[in-house]
């Protein structure tokens, strides 16, 4: 099989190139500065078309990551970046898929669990979930992300792809071992004894291990009836107290100390991020997934957890 990774050179795209590389796949990564890495890198501006596009031709997957960061601070001009270098790669991926001779099988669009409302009352699925961007005391800087969410998910429904089976995955945090990734950071708060509960610690924490991501990729590439948006999240999201203590528990620290919303303030300011990414509660289901017999090896996050500080602690024994 041949994979395509549009803007794969970060920490999910190195998941996703590192499976399927092992896996014995042809994988290619367009990047704007290819690497040296195991598989092959081919230069690509994300927003024009080029010598990139051939690579596209007779391939089996086309899997779009590209986006600039959302750990930053929401600036205008970070706002603008965010925002264009979605929409603009994900137009000129649609372009190069609609224009090609032999066009892939299967374009599985990045999105995000984001998109849907900050709740705390019931889970979202693909069917009954409710959008965000109408709560009525939300920030600015959420209205923004759920804002960037739709932008993406609507440059892809502009694109005529007849031939070519779409899918929006809006995902949750994806938790690996790697260096600099969700999980690294939050163990580190962890391991420095800062790793309490977040605010009030109600906000709901959606994550999915990365095993699970993977095989979720390539349960969709095998499922034909897979379509539209995905979920791709465990099935068991829970309160940030909970999930920062559960996590807590799998290093073997007893206690972290909490974070007050004015205290994430001053931290996300000198970080130069945003309190969005900690304090909204993202309480997102994989109904699709579960409704097509797909099967979670970490459902629940206190074995994923476990799973995590394991590998994490043997990648870094010294």
């Amino acid at each position: 099989m041949k994979v395509i990774l549009p803007g794969g050179s970060g920490q999910v795209g190195t998941i996703l190139a590192r499976a399927f590389h092992g896996a014995g796949h042809e994988v290619v990564v367009l990047s704007r500065q290819p690497q040296p890495a195991p598989w092959r890198g081919v230069a690509w501006d994300a927003a024009t078309l080029g010598g990139w596009a051939s690579e596209l031709e007779g391939a089996d997957v086309v899997i779009n990551l590209a986006g600039h960061s959302v750990n930053c601070r929401y600036t205008a001009k970070n706002r603008q970046r965010i925002i264009e270098s979605r929409v603009e790669s994900t137009q000129i991926v649609g372009q190069a898929i609609a224009q090609a001779a032999q066009p892939p099988r299967l374009w599985l669009q990045s999105s995000t669990a984001t998109i849907y409302e900050h709740r705390y009352d019931a889970p979202n699925d693909e069917a009954t979930g409710i959008l965000g961007g109408s709560e009525p005391d939300a920030p600015d800087t959420w209205r923004f992300s759920i804002e960037v969410a739709q932008a993406w998910e609507r440059a892809v429904d502009a694109v005529a792809t007849p031939q070519t089976r779409t899918v929006k995955l809006r995902s949750a945090m994806v938790m690996s071992p790697d260096r600099a990734g969700v999980f690294d950071v939050l163990l580190g708060l962890v391991r420095r004894g800062l790793g309490g509960r977040n605010g009030d610690g109600r906000q709901y924490i959606s994550w999915i291990h990365e095993a699970d991501f993977i095989h979720a990729i390539d349960w969709i590439i095998s499922h034909p009836a897979l379509d539209g948006p995905v979920n791709l999240a465990a099935p068991s999201p829970l309160p940030n107290a909970a999930f920062m203590r559960e996590l807590r528990q799998a290093w073997g620290v007893r206690f972290g100390l909490p974070s007050t919303e004015w205290m994430l303030e001053i931290g996300t300011f000198f970080l130069r991020t945003e309190t969005e990414l900690i304090l909204k509660s993202r309480r997102v289901v994989p109904g699709k997934l579960l409704e097509s017999g797909f099967s979670f090896e970490f459902a629940e996050w206190p074995a994923a957890a476990r799973d995590l500080c394991a590998q994490w602690r043997a990648a870094n024994a010294s």
